[in-house]
């Protein structure tokens, strides 16, 4: 009788692994490419170079951005190091995915040599983010009108 109890048990285990095994899995996925949560701002470029330029001209330069997250980002200050540069950006709250834009207007009067000027951008984003507009201030040739 033990005999016969043992092999009915040892079928019935065997028989539930079975169907166990039957049944389906849960279907495991590679993580995906998942935006950030929150605000996240990703710049197309991070500089931009105006080559040379002359004394006393002044030149500008729009940088655009996405927001890659998942939340409105807003762009709250854009704080420049001189004078010298004028910011203007997207002042409405940019939707997850919509684009925005930083603008650099520079004013090379006084200015020569290289010069790389960061521009930061504060929004409610984790992190300011700074951009840079880089050029070469040639001197202004002047011509004599003396013969």
């Amino acid at each position: 009788m033990k005999k016969i109890l043992l092999s009915f048990a040892i079928a019935a285990i065997t028989a539930g692994g079975a169907v166990a095994q039957q049944q389906p899995k849960k279907q495991v996925t590679a993580p995906q490419a998942q935006a950030k949560a929150g605000p996240v701002i990703t710049f197309e470029e991070a500089e931009y170079n105006f080559g040379d330029i002359t004394q006393g001209d002044v030149v500008e330069h729009t940088f655009k951005f996405k927001n890659t997250g998942t939340q409105p980002l807003v762009i709250e200050r854009v704080d420049v190091t001189c004078g010298c540069t004028t910011p203007a950006w997207t002042k409405e709250p940019i939707m997850p995915g919509k684009t925005g834009t930083v603008t650099a207007k520079f004013n090379s009067a006084g200015k020569l040599g290289q010069q790389k000027k960061p521009i930061t951008v504060h929004s409610n984003a984790a992190e300011p983010t700074s951009v840079y507009i880089v050029t070469n201030i040639k001197e202004k040739q002047t011509s004599s009108a003396k013969n």
